[in-house]
Parts: C-alpha cells; sequence; structure tokens
C-alpha cells in the first residue's frame, strides 16, 4: 500500500477545506506527490511562488508534527497569524519567547496539540530542545532557505549541514528541503545532504514576465538625486531599495524624507521593536518606501510591491533574483532598477576578504583542538576572541574539520544556568515527595546565590551530589516549565570527540587555509557575475533564468537591454586617493605596537584600515579609532600590500 493509499483526504480537499483555495499553483502538488512516493522533496520556487504551502498543507496529512525550520523570524510570525486565523494548530520557538509561552509550547508539543512547529536552525544546538524532539512523532522536517546547506551556495551555513544529520538521529518520516534560488549545483547538493531522489526535485520557473527590468549604473554621488527624481515622477506604489550596509541605509533614508519621500531605514543594526514598527508601517502603506539591508523582505508577504531599487549592487545573482522577485507578486506590473556601480564592487569584494582567517589564526586553533584530548567541549564564541576568527568563519572551519573525519561533533550544552524563583521555594518542593524535594533543596544550596538569581554550574553540582548532570539540568527545565522560575542558559559549549590521531598541523592548516581561499574566490565571483549580468548586450532576463540553469533563446521584451537595444555601461569614476594620503603610517605603527595581538599581522591591519571589524578589534574597542575605515574605498589587496611593506610597519 502506497502513502497516498492511507491518506483520509485528497490534498485537493484540504486545500479547498483549509486553506480556502481552489487549486494548486505550479509545483505545488508536484511536491506533495513526491512526499507521498518518495517520503522526500525539494522544492526550488521563486520568491513568492508558493513554497510555503508545500508544508503546511502536507502537515494536515499526516500524523504527527511538521517542524518547519527557517532562518526568518517575520516569516514565522506572519505565517503563524495566517494559521491561527484558519484555526491550523502552530507555534513557533524563538528567543524573543518568554519563559511562560516556551513552556505553553513545550506542553503541547509533548501532549500532541500542535501540526506545525517553526523554529531556527540555530535551535538545534540546544540539548533541551533536542531532547524535546526526540520524543516527538515527526511526520515532516522541512528545511527552508536550504541553499545554505551548500558550499556552491551563496549563503553557505555551517549550522545547515548538521540538519541533515539530526534529521536521521530523529528518525523523521519524511524530509522536505526548500529555496528561492538554486543552481543546478546547489540542487545536486541540496539533494545529495538530504537524501532526497533527484527524480524528486520540483523545480519552478523564475520567470516573472511582469517584471521589468532596468540597469542604470550611476555614480555614488549622483545616485540619491537621481532615485529622488525617478520616485517623484513615477505613479506612486510601495517599494524596497536595498543597499549594502547600514549606515547608507540611514544615510538614504533621510535623504527620501527631506525630499517629501516617505521613507524609513530598516537593518539589523536596529532593535527588534524598531524593526518590526517599520514593517508594520510599511506593509499597511500604499505608497512607502522601506531602505533596507538584505535581510528585509524574507518572508514577508506583500504582493503589491510596484518597485525595488537596488542603490547599490547586490552581492551575487541568487541574492538579485530574490530582491527583485519580492515585486510585482500580484501579477500586476512592477519595475526593477539597479543603480549600483564599479565604486561598490570594491566594497563586495572586501567583504570577501575580510572573512578570511589568516594563516597564523588557524593554527592556533587548529593547535589548541588537537591538543584538548579525545573528548573536550569549547566554547565556539571564546574559541573565535582567543583567535579572532570571525564566528561564523569559524564554525564553518570546525564543520570542515568535521567532514574530513578528524572531529565528530557531540550535542550541545549550556555550562551555566541562573533561575529566578516566581514561587517561594518553600512552594516548590511542597509539590515534591521527600527524595525529590531533598535533592531540589540540595541543587539551590549548591548553587551561588544573588540577590535575585541563583547561579548554577550543573556539572559541578552534580560531582558534589554523587548525582549525573543531566537529573540537574531536566529537574531545573522542569521548574522552567512549570512556571515556578524564570530559567536562563549561559556560556554554551560543544561537545567534541577525536576520531583521527594522526594528523599533521601544518599541512592541515595549509587545507584549511586553501579552502577559505577557495570560499574567498567564490564570493568574488559572485559579485563580478553581478557585473556581467549589467553589461550584457543580450536580453537580461534570460541571462539572468540561464545561470540558474533555465534555457531561453532570443529576447524577453522588458528588460534593459531589450527596450533599448543597448548594453548599460558603468560610468568611469576617479580613483579614489592613494593609501598614504589618507593613512598616517606613524600613527598607525603606534597602534600596531600598542595593539600586537589584534595588528601584529599584515592581514588584520588591512581589515582593520578597509573598516571589517573582527573578534579582536571588537574585544579591542579598536572600532571606535579614527583610522578604523580611513581605506575602506581601498581596494583589500592594495591595502593589504601596502601593510605588507616592511618599511611602513
Amino acid at each position: 500500500m502506497s502513502r497516498a493509499d492511507r491518506l483520509l483526504k485528497s490534498p485537493e480537499t484540504i486545500l479547498r477545506e483549509r486553506f480556502g483555495l481552489a487549486t494548486f499553483r505550479p509545483g505545488q502538488r508536484a511536491v506533495i506527490d513526491a512526499l507521498l512516493e518518495h517520503g522526500a522533496a525539494l522544492a526550488v520556487f521563486p520568491t513568492g511562488g508558493g513554497k510555503s504551502l508545500c508544508y503546511q498543507l502536507p502537515a494536515l496529512l499526516f500524523d504527527g508534527v511538521t517542524v518547519v525550520i527557517s532562518p526568518l523570524i517575520a516569516l514565522m510570525k506572519d505565517q503563524l497569524d495566517v494559521l491561527q486565523r484558519q484555526r491550523i494548530p502552530a507555534a513557533r520557538i524563538d528567543s524573543s519567547l518568554g519563559p511562560a509561552e516556551l513552556g505553553e509550547v513545550t506542553r503541547q508539543l509533548r501532549e500532541g496539540r500542535l501540526k506545525l512547529l517553526y523554529v531556527a536552525p540555530e535551535r538545534f544546538t540546544n540539548e533541551r530542545f533536542l531532547d524535546l524532539l526526540g520524543r516527538l512523532p515527526i511526520a515532516l522536517f522541512a528545511v527552508d532557505e536550504a541553499h545554505c546547506i551548500s558550499e556552491w551556495g551563496h549563503n553557505f551555513r555551517p549550522d545547515y549541514l548538521k540538519l541533515a544529520d539530526t534529521a536521521r538521529r530523529l528518525g523523521v518520516e519524511r524530509v522536505l528541503a526548500l529555496t528561492a534560488t538554486a543552481t543546478p549545483a546547489v540542487v545536486d547538493d541540496i539533494c545529495a545532504s538530504f537524501s532526497i531522489p533527484r527524480a524528486a526535485a520540483v523545480v519552478a520557473s523564475f520567470h516573472r514576465s511582469n517584471l521589468e527590468l532596468r540597469t542604470t549604473p550611476t555614480p555614488s554621488n549622483q545616485r540619491g538625486a537621481l532615485l529622488l527624481d525617478r520616485l517623484r515622477i513615477r505613479p506612486p506604489g510601495t517599494g524596497i531599495i536595498y543597499v549594502t550596509t547600514q549606515k547608507t541605509a540611514e544615510q538614504v533614508a533621510a535623504m527620501l524624507g527631506s525630499g517629501g519621500i516617505a521613507a524609513r531605514a530598516y537593518h539589523a543594526g536596529m532593535d527588534d521593536a524598531d524593526r518590526a514598527a517599520v514593517q508594520e508601517w510599511w506593509q499597511a502603506a500604499d505608497a512607502a518606501m522601506v531602505v533596507a539591508t538584505i535581510a528585509f523582505g524574507m518572508g514577508i508577504d506583500k504582493a503589491n510591491v510596484r518597485y525595488v531599487y537596488h542603490y547599490n549592487l547586490p552581492k551575487s545573482l541568487e541574492s538579485y533574483s530574490q530582491e527583485i522577485g519580492r515585486a510585482g507578486r500580484d501579477g500586476a506590473p512592477a519595475l526593477v532598477e539597479l543603480l549600483g556601480s564599479l565604486e561598490d564592487l570594491t566594497q563586495l569584494e572586501n567583504f570577501a576578504y575580510g572573512d578570511t582567517p589568516t594563516t597564523a589564526a588557524l593554527r592556533g586553533m587548529l593547535g589548541e583542538l588537537l591538543g584538548a584530548g579525545t573528548t573536550f567541549d569549547v566554547s565556539v564564541a571564546d574559541l573565535a576572541q582567543r583567535h579572532d576568527i570571525r564566528p561564523l568563519v569559524l564554525r564553518t572551519a570546525l564543520t570542515y574539520l568535521e567532514l574530513r573525519g578528524i572531529f565528530e561533533q557531540g550535542t550541545p550544552f549550556y555550562a551555566g544556568y541562573k533561575a529566578k524563583l516566581l514561587t517561594p521555594l518553600s512552594d516548590i518542593l511542597a509539590e515534591f515527595g521527600p527524595e525529590r524535594a531533598r535533592f531540589i533543596g540540595q541543587v539551590f544550596e549548591a548553587a551561588k546565590a544573588g540577590r535575585a538569581w541563583y547561579a548554577f554550574d550543573p556539572a559541578a553540582i552534580a560531582v558534589a551530589l554523587g548525582e549525573q548532570r543531566e537529573r540537574v539540568v531536566r529537574m531545573l527545565e522542569y521548574l522552567g516549565d512549570q512556571g515556578w522560575v524564570e530559567l536562563q542558559v549561559a556560556d554554551a559549549r560543544q561537545r567534541y570527540t577525536r576520531r583521527t590521531q594522526a594528523v599533521n598541523l601544518e599541512a592541515l592548516t595549509a587545507e584549511l587555509v586553501q579552502r577559505f581561499e577557495q570560499r574567498e574566490a567564490q564570493e568574488i565571483t559572485r559579485a563580478q557575475q553581478v557585473v556581467k549580468l549589467v553589461t550584457s548586450d543580450s536580453c537580461q532576463t534570460y541571462a539572468l533564468l540561464r545561470y540558474f540553469g533555465e534555457q531561453h533563446d532570443g529576447a524577453c521584451g522588458h528588460c534593459n537591454v531589450c527596450k533599448t537595444g543597448q548594453a548599460a555601461a558603468f560610468p568611469a569614476t576617479p580613483p579614489p586617493p592613494g593609501i598614504d594620503q589618507v593613512v598616517d603610517a606613524a600613527a598607525m605603527r603606534a597602534l600596531v605596537s600598542e595593539h600586537p595581538e589584534a595588528l601584529g599581522q599584515p592581514r588584520p591591519q588591512a581589515r582593520f584600515l578597509c573598516g571589517l571589524s573582527s573578534p579582536a578589534t571588537t574585544r579591542t574597542k579598536l572600532a571606535k579609532h579614527r583610522l578604523f575605515g580611513s581605506c575602506a574605498q581601498q581596494h583589500f589587496k592594495a591595502v593589504l600590500r601596502w601593510c605588507e611593506t616592511a618599511q611602513r610597519l
């Protein structure tokens, strides 16, 4: 008997009765069929193509809970609002939930009252959460933004590589991967990682005939005026203006506001409440502009966006495709226009160079790990600080080492817990029998008591009491679940087991250096592919589609080249002033002498001068120094050569 034979209702019936829709969008039914037939599927749908239905509807087909992994809190909140209106039991777990809310979601899961649970990928580093999932029947494991699992993708995230292993360990019944952008190589990577048959990969067309695609490269000193003119003469409508940096977002929003355009900035440097307020304002408006860094728009359902402008060059064709895809989801005509110029390319390339760790940093990190014994645990945040490697880059390095079979990651844990009593301890103890009450009392006696909070070291307390650490942790979690204490965790640590004893430190260091240099080159190539598209003398729409594996010949009729018959050209811009003109070499030498650990090598010096932060510059507060970012307009390699000159520094 096939899976489909056991269904009580057909997908079409559920589509009509629970979602109020008459027909599936292109590709949606094929994804559901793949889940029914193969127990696995990949959905590659363009932005606004209806990916969410591909897991929301199957959640109602199967017994058990559907776990949806997404890095987008905005998507979780928006979809939960819709699901609740449709009376579909769903919840989310993220860092914004308070103890009582988290406890209620946990209870609903344990009692089998939820059909969908939304979580961020980082949640899988939480031992309490993994333990909870291990006790649940998981009908579907849905991974959104699945391109993040691929090293060939434009947004590789080490956390995603662990998701495939987690799904296997949890014994989930079905796996669904979803993404809005994937080249053929990325599709192959996703399928291989999640054991999805290639026949179960459903790739929908990215062609949007209602989008007019324009490329108008403009010098940075002229962009503001041009953008303001565009917004004044074009019909009113809602839009998004994408920029590269938080500072640019603030500047452009202020410029537009002073010019009479309703505009607000949106970026990661704002607090959650301010970002939420901007998002709500924009979604409710009929003619408003949000000036945003790349995160804005992901998971936000607004169909009538009439304009998308790229004030700066996007970092890749994948990003460009996603961002322009947020315009015209209602099918009505929409215009997307790129204003960025080659001045932006230097900044994009410098970001890629800034991620690459030094050889000395990688050697030091490897030496510490290889000398840590057969089994050990480590704080990734502390390790990143000690060796001046950005945390995401460090997690990537640790993932490489796992893939090489040198280390095996165990279940993460928190070394510290804090609890604030919401119920008197005497009342809590009265809820238990003598043995458990005595144990709870002993744990609190062994804790460090502060004015309002108790601090617990579960491992040390367990040794002192002759108990298992897990019993201490589960007791604290239970008190939190009951709402008797407010529980906080601290000092996240990652367990590792050494699998290969014979390791050549220098050879392994060289291998990691090569891998990071390859990633660096890939990121730079992606930025340059945007430049190639902008200057293409053939149909730009079809050139973009070919990048994603769709074969189209001829002309779309609605891109820059098709409408004008001419390729765009990047305007000539004057070179930036020489490095000697913007950097006081004597002052820089003095600064290096003052901070040898942070600036003792040419590459960290070049990062500092280009305005690229690292754990060391953050720890020493060097980002506030007047020389930080003084070479932001210079190419990283030129600054690096300047720093490498012995007589300079």
